[in-house]
């Protein structure tokens, strides 16, 4: 049982030495991966020299590291962790465990059923955007989900290389999730205890810039996993728009039997025209969505029987 743990890491000299030796000393059988994302403090270095495997990723963002590490790493079981020492290494045998015995393909390290990460962040708009993308996936997909954007997890080799990473940033987080869901992955989530970052890290995220990051992630998933919802309701809101423009030139027409409001009468026909459009786009879409999921299951059978 080969064990990959995949670090991502962009400048976190001053954690990164700790990660590397606490995931050691949990698995001391399991490779140690750092993959740095043009780090500028030396953390390339400082983790080579704790004993990890250095891997360099130029293009800059948290999905281009993912997509790298789904390339590249060759394992049975895979570990992924952020690098600033937030999550608990003596965890990582729990989140193993549904992988290696139950055949689970993707562990979720949640930090907020446990309340630990409201705890440590102490930016109110991070909370907002987790719950708001959490109620909008789990709305989306009718599942259950605690933590959409947990940087812990653990992963089958079926899952990883089988997973089309589209994401460059941090949004790469959400679209696992969804991939999962969407795909009928087996998923599992397990509380753990998050830690307050060491004092001089400084996270990488951005607050409004990669939450709208991620927003934009989940409307296009929206769009692309669910088009004929997404299509549906523009239909029907532009036909609610059409009928409330039209309604008065319909009753001049009945009580005069003439329209005055033409102007108004041509902007309904043209409202409806392109409410019955969004219902058409819906419906060829989501056949297309069902083909290839389809495909998309006969690739999974073809990859187990390899």
């Amino acid at each position: 049982m080969k064990i990959a743990v995949c670090i991502p890491c962009y400048n976190e000299a001053l954690c990164i030495g700790k990660v590397v030796d606490d995931f050691k000393q949990e698995l001391p059988d399991a490779e140690i991966y750092v993959i740095d994302n043009n780090s500028e403090d030396h953390s390339g270095e400082i983790a080579s020299k704790a004993g990890a495997i250095l891997i360099k990723e130029n293009n800059q963002g948290k999905g281009n590291v993912v997509r790298t590490i789904f390339r590249l790493i060759n394992a049975d079981v895979y570990v992924m962790v952020d690098g600033d020492d937030t999550y608990p290494a003596n965890a990582v045998n729990e989140l193993i465990k549904p992988v290696v015995e139950e055949k689970v393909d993707m562990v979720i390290g949640d930090r907020l059923s446990n309340k630990t990460y409201q705890k440590s962040n102490k930016r109110k708009f991070h909370e907002f955007g987790n719950n708001l993308v959490k109620h909008l996936i789990n709305m989306l997909f009718k599942s259950s989900i605690n933590d959409v954007l947990s940087g812990y997890r653990a992963f089958s080799q079926l899952f990883v290389k089988t997973m089309p990473v589209m994401s460059k940033g941090f949004e790469i987080e959400t679209e696992m999730t969804i991939h999962a869901l969407d795909k009928n992955f087996k998923l599992r989530e397990i509380p753990i205890e998050y830690k307050n970052r060491k004092k001089g890290s400084v996270s990488k995220l951005s607050t409004f810039k990669d939450g709208f990051k991620v927003l934009k992630t989940i409307i296009l998933v929206f769009k692309n996993y669910k088009p004929m919802v997404f299509f549906g309701y523009l239909s029907f809101m532009l036909f609610s728009l059409a009928v409330m423009t039209g309604i008065l030139p319909v009753m001049e027409y009945i009580t005069e039997r003439y329209v005055y409001r033409v102007p108004m009468f041509i902007l309904s026909v043209g409202l409806a025209l392109a409410s019955l459009l969004m219902f058409s786009c819906g419906l060829i879409l989501d056949t297309v969505v069902q083909y290839n999921k389809e495909r998309y299951e006969t690739y999974i059978i073809d990859y187990i029987q390899k």
